[in-house]
């Protein structure tokens, strides 16, 4: 620049410094523009950020999807554990019941006495046969 406008001239240092850091800035201008206008990498960039959203859904609803099988788990060894306490506890009272009545040692000793004198089954048996018969004859004589 010429003294006839009034500036001094600057110096050459501060020149190329100043054309230093333009060259930077219009550098760094550039690629910013080149990077918004290259589609490939931008598409990339979204579907590898899509993928890692997904990863991080399906490991949260997987860990989710766990806890929910170890709380169901937990309370059916529960319910189990108590249905198996009151069938111990109703089969006891069913015990306790059928020996305060003496129904074991009756039919044991009903048992004993078949055993000892098989002659009574026998008539037992001939005389519901001899019932079957009755009922055949008289069912064949209505048809």
């Amino acid at each position: 620049m010429s003294e006839k406008n009034g500036s001094a001239k600057p110096d050459v240092n501060t020149l190329r410094a100043d054309i230093k850091q333009t060259r930077a800035e219009l550098g760094e201008t550039v690629q910013a523009l080149a990077a918004k206008t290259d589609l490939k990498a931008r598409a990339r960039e979204q579907v590898e950020q899509t993928k890692q959203r997904v990863k991080a859904q399906a490991a949260d609803a997987t860990e989710r999807v766990r806890e929910a099988a170890l709380q169901a788990t937990d309370r059916v060894r529960q319910a189990t554990a108590h249905a198996a306490a009151g069938a111990r506890g109703t089969a006891a009272q069913a015990t306790d019941k059928v020996r305060e009545s003496g129904a074991l040692e009756k039919a044991q000793g009903a048992g004993e006495q078949v055993r000892r004198n098989p002659i009574s089954l026998v008539a037992v048996l001939a005389a519901a046969a001899v019932v079957v018969g009755v009922i055949l004859v008289v069912r064949g004589r209505r048809r």
